[in-house]
């Protein structure tokens, strides 16, 4: 039987939270994990109980919706709101966090960033995740289901 590394195990769990994304623009899930066990999830979307950017539009202004808060900055806020420690942990996101997220990360305490796609690589987001010894590390997630039908069937 076939199994999945645990990179991609994490990385299809960010996919899985992207999918409760409420931006029109772009889709996005993160989440964050301390010695193999998920600690914290997060997907782009409004403030809690504010209105969503599917149901009345993006809020954009200098071409940025100011509506949204980042998933990667979610899950970390996540962490804050119930006591759970960011410091030495890994992050697995979707999509190259922008360089506000890659403050937030670095700032947490986050040790690898862990990413499925570029998206906007900034140069300074970069040149700071090198400077804070953050290891950075693209995954591949090659097409998952093939697993699934090993379990197809069987009892």
């Amino acid at each position: 039987m076939n199994r999945i590394s645990w990179n991609q195990y994490f990385m299809a769990q960010s996919h899985l939270l992207a999918l409760r994304s409420t931006c029109t623009r772009l889709r996005v899930g993160a989440t964050i994990v301390r010695d193999k066990r998920i600690i914290a999830g997060g997907y782009n979307g409004s403030v809690t109980g504010q209105t969503h950017c599917i149901d009345d539009g993006c809020y954009v202004i200098d071409n940025h919706c100011i509506r949204t808060i980042h998933a990667e900055v979610n899950a970390i806020l996540q962490c804050a709101k119930f006591g759970v420690q960011t410091d030495g942990a890994e992050i697995y996101v979707t999509h190259f966090p922008c360089v506000h997220c890659t403050k937030a990360i670095i700032q947490s305490g986050i040790k690898a960033l862990y990413y499925a796609e570029d998206y906007k690589n900034h140069p300074y987001a970069i040149e700071i995740l090198e400077k804070a010894n953050v290891k950075v590390q693209k995954v591949e997630l090659e097409d998952i289901t093939t697993y699934f039908q090993d379990f197809g069937g069987k009892k």
